[in-house]
């Protein structure tokens, strides 16, 4: 499998939890809204340095490994990486929390986030994922600048 075939099978994994994301959005599942956004970011930005043949690593926030590589990629992408890093590490920071909980508080994930809260996750995944999924396939077909 080439890198090219990487970058497109991470996007879909992402793209999965986008439509998993939409469903807990609809039944009200906040915790789970959140989960499923830091996942599809984490994914989406994953399959962008593989594109770029960039070895992601095993950590969950790569905004940093963004940053130090921003010449490799198009402009579209570029001008954006500020805003990428930061909703990135803002996700990562909700990663256990939204599928433990917080045991110091003694609180289960349903009870750490509300509806406000998982809107933004999701318009976060929904927006990295769209600039991947543009920026991969505007590659692909070399309409991305």
């Amino acid at each position: 499998m080439n890198t090219r075939e990487m970058a497109s099978g991470l996007l879909q994994e992402a793209g999965y939890r986008l439509e998993g994301l939409r469903r807990s959005q609809e039944k009200g599942q906040w915790s789970y809204t959140v989960r499923l956004a830091q996942e599809c970011v984490e994914l989406a930005l994953k399959a962008t340095l593989r594109f770029y043949g960039i070895e992601p690593p095993k950590w969950h926030d790569v905004g940093t490994l963004l940053m130090e590589n921003q010449d490799r990629f198009p402009l579209n992408l570029r001008e954006r990486l500020a805003e990428i890093k930061d909703i990135s590490a803002r996700l990562r920071k909700e990663r256990e929390a939204s599928m433990y909980g917080d045991e110091v508080m003694g609180l289960p994930p349903s009870r750490l986030y509300n509806e406000a809260e998982a809107k933004q996750a999701a318009q976060w995944a929904e927006f990295i994922y769209g600039l991947a999924a543009q920026t991969i396939a505007g590659q692909e077909t070399g309409k991305a600048s």
